[in-house]
């Protein structure tokens, strides 16, 4: 018996009348995955999103939700399966946060909306998943951005949906909220079973929290798979076309520019001692080498990317005299030198 995915897009072109954005895309998503869309602004990505949301119709192929096509489905089925929280502000006037939320139930309310007493206890339910209830009897004008994400977010859980299409969900959060946010998602994947596709800018991110990721890129899905197999080979900086710094796929960090002149300092570092160091003279303009470093060694790729020059040594092995003689011979021709270890 085939699979039955949660939603799945079969050669799927979308876009807006004739301007095609993204083509032939094919995609599956399993119940209780978390696929993340990342790629270069204007790739595509809530094109893809706002189709799979029947948002917009598609110019070709199809959309499968539960696989059933998604143009079948009439509204109300389509807001019992899926919830859906785009990039866009939502601006609801003179009403209450907690009348926001609740207005995820109503597409299982009668035809006059009317509320019972279970679908106000899912209501504060949701509430208290995101961390809102305090702000229930707030009007929703009156909270900040951030505070209105939690919100809608809110809105999203109370529909008690099969798939969550969310679109630069952490948009506007600070990273507590960030960090919180997604770790109700992975919480809503794996006790709910819900399917999560959304997209993000924050590619450190996707790289934590997916099951999946889909990169898009140049109108098609670029590369598609797991973190390990997306964040190698420098791809991330190949994806978006990093000209003005470096993008550390082993530890998920950015760095900018650094001089690579004939260095002036050397940093004895290690453990990752020396990565504020290595900041501060990038930020100083001030070309630096750095040494004897593992290349296993937690600051090592910092290293290779801020550092005019590394000498380094293979994991696991004893510093060898060579390294050694290397380190001295390129310490003799800097001004100075700093020790940022704290055991020797």
């Amino acid at each position: 018996m085939d699979d039955i995915f949660s939603v799945e897009t079969v050669s799927l072109t979308a876009g807006y009348a004739k301007n095609e954005i993204v083509k032939e895309l094919s995609i599956s998503v399993s119940p209780g995955e978390i696929v993340t869309l990342i790629g270069p602004n204007g790739s595509g990505k809530s094109t893809v999103l706002k189709t799979i949301a029947s948002q917009l119709s598609p110019l070709s192929g199809t959309v499968l939700i539960d696989g059933k096509p998604g143009r079948e489905m009439n509204e109300k089925e389509t807001a019992k399966k899926m919830s859906v929280l785009l990039t866009k502000k939502a601006e609801p006037e003179l009403i209450t946060c907690g009348e926001v939320v609740e207005s995820g139930r109503y597409p299982y309310t009668g035809t006059l909306g009317f509320l019972s007493k279970s679908d106000r206890k899912i209501s504060e339910e949701a509430m208290e998943l995101t961390g809102i209830s305090h702000l229930k009897d707030t009007d929703f004008e009156c909270i900040s951005d951030g505070q209105r994400q939690l919100v809608m977010i809110a809105r999203a859980v109370c529909q008690e949906p099969e798939i969550m299409i969310l679109d630069e969900p952490t948009s506007f959060l600070d990273i507590s909220h960030k960090l919180e946010l997604l770790c109700m998602l992975e919480k809503l994947a794996n006790e709910k079973n819900i399917s999560v596709i959304m997209s993000l800018h924050e590619v450190e991110l996707a790289q934590k929290v997916s099951d999946r990721i889909i990169c898009i890129k140049d109108g098609k899905a670029d590369r598609t798979g797991t973190p390990e197999e997306i964040f190698s080979d420098n791809y991330i900086s190949r994806l978006y076309g990093i000209r003005y710094g470096y993008y550390n796929e082993e530890n998920g960090s950015a760095e900018l520019f650094s001089s690579k002149a004939e260095p002036e300092i050397f940093v004895i570092g290690g453990g990752g001692s020396a990565v504020n160091v290595y900041r501060k003279l990038r930020r100083r303009n001030i070309p630096f080498a750095a040494g004897i470093i593992h290349t296993n060694d937690t600051e090592y790729f910092t290293a290779c990317s801020l550092a005019s020059e590394v000498i380094s040594e293979k994991a696991f092995e004893p510093v060898s005299d060579g390294s050694v003689d290397k380190a001295i011979e390129v310490m003799k021709k800097c001004k100075g030198y700093i020790l940022s270890l704290i055991h020797i």
